[in-house]
């Protein structure tokens, strides 16, 4: 059994969905992560933002950061519903390894934590 990493994945949805859309396609990747048997720690919602570019035609996209904790083994299969999810047009994971890039995460996610309170 190996230990748990520490990561962060940012996903952008599709700014066409509706409010409730969107809710539903953020719970289903926290609820792909837990099922992949990832630890969430803390999630940043960040709302519609313009996109640096435009991706898919679109020039606005939902903003959505999960802080968890998992198997380095389950990130190819939420990277695999990722990209094949039609509503999800980007996405990044960010691994943090050393004792520096962690207490960065820590801090990130507990100030994550502290706004959606």
């Amino acid at each position: 059994m190996s230990k748990l990493k520490h990561y962060e994945t940012m996903f952008i949805v599709k700014p066409t969905l509706t409010e409730e859309e969107t809710a539903a396609q953020i719970e289903a990747v926290k609820a792909l992560i837990t099922k992949n048997g990832g630890e969430i720690v803390a999630c940043d919602d960040m709302g519609s933002r313009n996109l640096a570019y435009e991706i898919q035609k679109h020039k606005r996209g939902y903003y959505f950061v999960v802080y968890f904790k998992g198997e380095p083994t389950s990130l190819k299969e939420i990277e695999r519903n990722y990209r094949i999810n039609e509503n999800i047009i980007r996405f990044i994971f960010i691994k943090y390894e050393n004792k520096k890039e962690i207490a960065a995460w820590t801090k990130m996610s507990d100030e994550a934590a502290k706004k959606a309170n």
